[in-house]
């Protein structure tokens, strides 16, 4: 039975299955497993998200599905941007915090007690 599930499954022959350990079976059903649930969770957003589009008011913008995550920049770039930052703090101040606030149409938030 387990032959049947890696031939159809994988495509193995049977001295590829003879050739596999016990560990390795039990990690290539699990990998498998893994794989059908996260196929399983896509397959959901996806008829949740039309649902919703479909039923959503006049007017209102369709929902994408997929949205784009900015890449992380490496260890030496994020280390360069906060020494930049570092040293406009130390020499300007943090006026560029709300620079930049304002350039994007956003309220920097004052705590309590603090003036403007």
């Amino acid at each position: 039975m387990d032959f049947a599930f890696f031939a159809v499954h994988f495509g193995y022959s049977k001295s590829d299955y003879l050739s596999l350990t016990p560990a390795e079976k039990r990690f290539i059903i699990k990998a498998y497993e893994d794989k059908v649930v996260s196929d399983s969770n896509i397959m959901a957003a996806a008829v949740a998200n039309a649902v919703g589009n479909v039923m959503r008011k006049k007017g209102k913008r369709p929902q994408k599905l997929w949205r784009k995550k900015p890449g992380k920049g490496s260890e030496k770039e994020r280390m360069d941007a906060v020494r930049v930052a570092s040293a406009v703090e130390e020499k300007e101040g943090k006026g560029w915090v709300a620079a930049i606030y304002r350039a994007n149409g956003m309220h920097l938030k004052k705590k309590v007690g603090e003036e403007k």
